[in-house]
């Protein structure tokens, strides 16, 4: 039974994956406002009410690369080790993401990484959707750092300087650096910007 359940959750996985990719490089090849709904499905050889189950919106076949980090801030928060700061712990894991170089850090200079996060700061419909997953990030924060005014203050604060350095970061690639010659400023940003946040 629980080995059946496995199959079934690993093809739904497969799915998912396989419609988030053909929305993907479909709306990196036309753009995203060229691109109906069943032109994705067509692509990803499902039906238009299979892709809805997976994706409500057309924005969350893009942004779903974002919700993949849903709650990751609190999770840190959470899963810390005894006596590390919340703040430090949140700094530590930016450094770690800036170090792999991981997309979410704006800190890849891959080409189509670089596309993605121009399609979405440019598409006003995207970047309303991202809002709406960066506001249900900073409920979870706050609830992880605790009860009060100041653990929602702090999660505002955590999140918006992650907004600021991974946007900072991405604009500097845009603008044709490399993600290595970017990576000692994005270190040193980051040690500012969570030295204040302390």
């Amino acid at each position: 039974m629980s080995e059946s359940t496995g199959l079934r959750a690993r093809k739904k996985e497969r799915t998912r994956d396989a419609i988030g990719d053909a929305a993907v490089t479909l709306f990196l090849e036309r753009g995203f406002d060229h691109v109906s709904v069943n032109d994705v499905a067509a692509a990803a050889e499902v039906s238009k009410p299979t892709l809805f189950r997976y994706f409500p919106t057309k924005e969350d076949l893009v942004l779903h690369r974002f919700a993949d980090h849903q709650g990751e801030a609190a999770r840190v928060v959470r899963d810390r080790e005894s006596g590390i700061e919340p703040v430090t712990a949140l700094h530590q894991h930016f450094r770690a993401g800036l170090d792999r170089y991981d997309p979410v850090t704006g800190l890849s200079d891959h080409p189509e990484v670089v596309a993605f996060h121009r399609m979405v700061f440019a598409t006003p419909s995207l970047a309303a959707r991202l809002t709406r997953y960066q506001i249900e990030d900073e409920e979870a924060l706050a609830e992880a750092l605790g009860a009060g005014i100041r653990a929602r203050l702090l999660a505002a604060q955590v999140l918006a300087v992650q907004r600021v350095l991974a946007r900072t970061n991405w604009q500097k690639i845009a603008d044709g650096r490399t993600a290595r010659e970017v990576h000692p400023e994005a270190v040193s940003d980051a040690g500012e910007a969570f030295d204040r946040l302390r």
